[in-house]
């Protein structure tokens, strides 16, 4: 084992980095238009998908979040989120939202919003969408610095020409300038394409990983130290975590809740739901996705097993102890909250890095920078083209009109600005935001802003004929206002909001404490910290259970105001291009009719619960099984536990443990090793194909001057896209 970077890690860091680039730029040639660069010209494959989106949603600090949440709360609430899974199993294979929403062929979701409500409406919406993405993301680049600082071992400050630059602010400055070349060369064709390249190596890296920590720790370690655990806290037993503050049973609830509720509502990867060559890949895309992790799981749970194992148990508690010196030494903020936050945060790595041999040590700095590049090229790409399309060009059409479009080059050169500004935006937030909540938390919160009424817009959008734009309307700005009211008490609660009611209303302040104290205490799945100390430090209701309150609140303004303004019901079949709307229908001679009425008789079959239409072959069909059965098998497994533990026979803790051990622990192995060959297999494959396609389509405008599909630009008149 070693504490620093070698020559060797730093090779194994720059290698896969300079192939990334190379493909980047390979991409970069096949963007010939807006609808290149906003959805990869709409031809990329399912496995091309899954892998690159897959990539891009499991970013650094994604990873980071789940050591600070796994580490404090161990994998036993794990447990309780499979009373989602049967849920969540009929909305993959459904294609709930996703396949509809592909049907209308939008570029984003606010343009959307205005094909099914207005252009005012998808102004407001996509402000709001930038603004809680904006929030939301200007934290990536805080994490991912501190994280290359801790990992590398890197000093705060370096100088030259004679001044003191920090290293913070120049890792931030580095990795989002590397991020800002591949997505401003392409768009989402060259994010997409590095994405997936980035997963592949990625794949790899994981097996590596978990291989390295199962040498370096015996079974015997890790059980004395996950059994060392307080009462109430345990890390495997699902009925010992009665003592769980933040990181509950409660979270998990709300968490399988919002999930459906805000499903495709979360817009940081939104290009991957418009890209795929058709709605069925964009479907089966989704499908995938539940075998998508293979390793990934994996890796992480092993990762915060043997930190925790390192930093718990005896034989390691020199090292152990060392780390925590490490974080005293080097964290230094003002607030305590901010310190301790960062200290949580930053454990798991340092720890890490005491850890990991040479070599795998800069395999794991590698998959990091990967896993950091790929959530930057992503989410400045959504948030910047939401602000170009979604609010200055709407806005500048009602100014100036429809009548005077925007040329295709102006218009990406405009989605470059967008995006520059995300990256200049986030690297300020950055520097100077002290974090004060976990980072799962800040997420729900800032997210919240948006996804407090986007949810009841988008399912009420896509599948009731009477939501109106009023119901919209309400849901959104309630959405707004909650959210930033409640980020706003998260954010500074401690000072200034708590030290002004301390001195000005002490008596209103003790009646909250002592309120939320006593819910507490009745309600067995809240467990507020509300002593005296927390109280002052910290609000102790958390961001998932505010947002959960305003789901309710939104909700309900979007049903109540629609049922009282709603005057005809809206043409969904229009916009979906469905029936006599469906483009392929009406050019189709002599069948179109015949052809929409099998498909309305088709509705009615019973594989239809599973989402298998016609469209399925018969290795989609094989796919869909797989993960009904796969799915069913986890489920059954939940209810054999639950029952057996609240009847008749009580596990323990060793019990759990062995149940990881001798299940968990080599099921997840075997998954891990067939997804790994699976999906490398095909994405590879996908990946020949979208290049291929590119080539073709670059030959055929070279040889035919009169193809244009520079029209197809997110440009929507009278609650159509301008294509239709």
């Amino acid at each position: 084992m070693h504490a620093t970077m070698t020559w060797i890690d730093w090779m194994m860091v720059g290698i896969p980095l300079i192939v990334v680039i190379i493909i980047g730029l390979k991409a970069q040639q096949y963007v010939n238009n807006v609808s290149d660069f906003l959805a990869a010209g709409r031809v990329a494959g399912r496995y091309l998908l899954s892998v690159a989106d897959g990539t891009a949603g499991m970013g650094l600090i994604s990873v980071v979040a789940l050591f600070e949440y796994n580490y404090k709360s161990g994998y036993a609430l794990d447990f309780w989120g499979q009373f989602g899974a049967i849920v969540t199993l009929f909305l993959t294979l459904t294609g709930f939202v996703i396949y509809r929403y592909r049907e209308t062929r939008a570029m984003t979701m606010a343009q959307f919003f205005e094909m099914r409500y207005s252009r005012g409406f998808r102004i407001l919406a996509g402000f709001l969408a930038f603004l809680s993405g904006l929030l939301n993301y200007a934290l990536f680049p805080a994490v991912g610095g501190r994280f290359l600082m801790y990992y590398c071992q890197l000093p705060d400050y370096v100088q030259f020409f004679g001044m003191n630059w920090s290293v913070f602010g120049l890792l931030m400055a580095g990795f989002l300038s590397f991020a800002l070349i591949i997505v401003l060369l392409g768009g989402q064709l060259t994010t997409m394409v590095t994405d997936c390249v980035q997963g592949l190596f990625s794949y790899f890296i994981y097996a590596i990983v978990v291989i390295t920590i199962l040498y370096f720790f015996s079974l015997t370690e890790i059980k004395e130290a996950v059994m060392s655990r307080p009462e109430g806290m345990s890390f495997f037993n699902p009925f010992n975590v009665g003592k769980l503050t933040s990181f509950n049973i409660l979270y998990i609830l709300i968490g399988i809740f919002g999930g459906i509720y805000g499903r495709n509502a979360w817009l940081g990867s939104q290009a991957y739901y418009c890209s795929a060559s058709n709605p069925h890949e964009q479907k089966m895309a989704g499908v995938l996705g539940t075998w998508r992790g293979g390793f990934t799981t994996l890796m992480i749970m092993l990762l915060v097993i043997g930190a925790y194992t390192f930093m718990h148990h005896p034989n390691y508690k020199e090292k152990a102890d060392a780390v925590q010196a490490e974080l005293v030494d080097r964290i230094n903020f003002d607030s305590e909250a901010t310190t301790e936050t960062i200290r949580n945060q930053m454990l798991v790595p340092v720890a890490l890095r005491s850890i990991l041999p040479i070599g795998i040590t800069g395999l794991f700095m590698a998959l990091m920078l990967f896993l950091l590049i790929s959530t930057d090229t992503t989410y400045m790409h959504s948030w910047g083209t939401i602000l170009v399309q979604d609010v200055i060009l709407p806005i500048r059409s009602v100014i100036v009109g429809d009548d005077a479009p925007i040329s295709p080059t102006a218009q990406i050169w405009i989605l470059r600005g967008g995006i520059f500004f995300i990256a200049a935006f986030a690297w300020t937030f950055s520097y100077f935001f002290g974090q004060v909540d976990y980072i799962l938390m800040f997420f729900t919160m800032t997210g919240s802003i948006f996804l407090g009424g986007a949810g009841a817009c988008i399912i009420g959008g896509l599948y009731w004929k009477r939501g109106t734009v009023y119901g919209a309307y309400a849901a959104m700005i309630l959405s707004c206002v909650l959210g930033c009211g409640c980020f706003l008490l998260q954010t500074y609660w401690e000072e200034p909001i708590y030290p002004f009611l301390f001195e000005n209303a002490p008596g209103m302040l003790e009646g909250l404490r002592s309120s939320l104290e006593t819910v507490g205490n009745v309600l067995p799945i809240v467990s507020w910290e509300t002593s005296a100390d927390k109280f002052a430090m910290k609000f102790p209701i958390t961001s998932t259970e505010m947002y959960f309150l305003m789901i309710l609140i939104c909700l309900g303004s979007y049903i109540i105001l629609s049922l009282l303004t709603c005057k005809r019901p809206f043409n969904l079949d229009k916009m979906l291009h469905r029936g006599k709307y469906n483009l392929e229908h009406f050019v189709a001679k002599n069948a179109d009719q015949e052809v929409v009425e099998a498909e309305k008789e088709k509705i009615f079959e019973w594989k239809s619960l599973l989402g298998i239409t016609s469209e399925y072959t018969r290795g989609d069909r094989i796919l869909a099984w797989s993960v009904l059965l796969w799915t069913s098998w986890g489920f059954l497994l939940f209810l054999f536990q639950l029952i057996c533990n609240t009847t008749f026979w009580q596990w323990g803790e060793e019990g759990w443990f062995n149940w990881w051990c001798y299940y968990t622990l080599p099921m997840n192995l075997v998954v891990g090793v067939v997804t790994t060959v699976w999906f490398s297999w095909g994405s590879s494959r996908d990946l020949y194909r979208l290049f291929r396609k590119l080539k073709e389509m670059k030959l055929a405008r070279e040889a035919n001057p009169s193809i244009n599909d520079d029209f197809d630009d997110g440009t929507v008149r009278e609650h159509q896209d301008i294509t239709d």
